[in-house]
């Protein structure tokens, strides 16, 4: 797997934590430090392997002009096994969509295209600062298909300040109206250092209630599943055989390379992190070296890896698999932490398969903590 952060937007909303700035004046500049750390790490990952997924995530990688796109994409096919891709997605905003950039990127071989339109409300668009409408937003996907890219996820997002039900269901109305393949949904959160925070902190917003969010999170789930959609992880429903390729082999540990600011790689047994820091990432790759950190995870660390990407999966976790990784202690221990939660109905055992029950996914978090090794 290979992922490509571009941090950059034209403009920022109130809920991101991401590693993103509105400053473009670097942008050729970081699409060359790109190419080179690709080739300084080429061969990192074991085997060498054809990569089958490439993800470029932002920031908003739309903003980038159709030449960008086109050099970047044409300097790393020289240098990385990209010709056996099976899909690739690219992160866009609705109103950076035209025919033209679209049909770029599908020429260019992108299949999959991930739109962040949020809400289908214009007042919550405009509450989280979002530079479309909804109308704009209807009709990108559109657009989107007529370049021949099909398969297309739409992010949406509940508990925004001043949603109701009512909204929420507006939104979901003209989500399942434009027939895509995929959709995420996520509880807004309110992170430390965005402007959403500050706004709570300074009480000119107020969080939409627990119980307001439960009957959300109940809503969603029912409508998609309805609908035909697969809820195979806490946030993320797919029609059937549109799974995100790219994220799910996240969740089963796959190695993948990170290649950009703020990008994490992981090749099986180390992990590396690279500075969300341009200027320094910037300094580094002109100079011709790497910049990442790196951390070898201890086993309880793996283990509470493993436990906390497998439990946010339909799929859960094999307790098999603890004991074949981390041993009959380990095992054991996930046992024992979980036997509370079943008795609560939080958690369902088929075999030796444990699983968060659809009910209890809002509760996710918690949940996990507990069965984590370090709780």
């Amino acid at each position: 797997m290979l992922y490509l952060h571009i941090p950059f937007c034209a403009s920022r909303c109130i809920y991101c934590d991401f590693y993103a700035m509105v400053d473009h004046s670097r942008i050729d500049r970081y699409l060359d430090a790109l190419v080179t750390e690709a080739s300084l790490r080429a061969h990192e990952l074991p085997g060498n392997q054809p990569y089958k997924t490439l993800y470029m995530g932002g920031g908003t990688p739309s903003i980038l002009s159709i030449d960008q796109h086109t050099r970047l994409a044409t300097a790393l096919r020289r240098i990385l096994p990209l010709d056996a891709l099976e899909e690739w997605t690219v992160e866009v905003n609705p109103d950076d969509v035209t025919p033209d950039l679209m049909q770029a990127l599908a020429d260019l071989g992108v299949n999959r295209i991930s739109m962040g339109i949020q809400s289908f409300v214009d007042s919550e668009l405009q509450f989280m600062r979002r530079r479309h409408d909804a109308q704009q937003a209807i009709r990108a996907v559109d657009t989107i298909r007529q370049a021949g890219i099909h398969n297309i996820s739409i992010d949406l997002i509940y508990g925004v300040p001043g949603q109701t039900l009512a909204t929420l269901d507006h939104s979901l109305d003209c989500a399942l109206s434009l027939d895509v393949q995929h959709i995420s949904v996520y509880g807004l959160s309110f992170e430390v250092g965005t402007r959403l925070w500050v706004m709570r902190q300074q009480g000119q917003v107020t969080e939409v209630d627990d119980d307001t969010q439960v009957a959300m999170n109940d809503r969603i789930m029912q409508r998609l599943r309805d609908a035909g959609f697969e809820h195979y992880e806490i946030s993320n429903y797919a029609r059937p055989g549109f799974h995100s390729r790219h994220n799910s082999a996240y969740w089963d540990g796959t190695p993948y390379l990170g290649l950009g600011t703020a990008a994490h790689s992981f090749d099986g047994n180390v992990r590396r992190s690279n500075p969300r820091n341009l200027k320094h990432y910037l300094a580094a790759l002109e100079a011709g070296r790497t910049c990442y950190d790196e951390e070898r995870l201890l086993w309880w660390e793996q283990y509470d890896e493993l436990v906390m990407l497998a439990m946010r999966t339909a799929a859960g976790l094999d307790t098999r698999v603890i004991q074949q990784r981390f041993g009959q202690r380990a095992r054991d221990h996930f046992v024992a932490q979980a036997r509370p939660h079943l008795t609560a109905h939080h958690l369902t055992r088929t075999g030796s398969i444990y699983r968060i029950t659809p009910t209890a996914l809002i509760l996710a978090d918690s949940i996990i903590r507990d069965l984590m090794w370090d709780n």
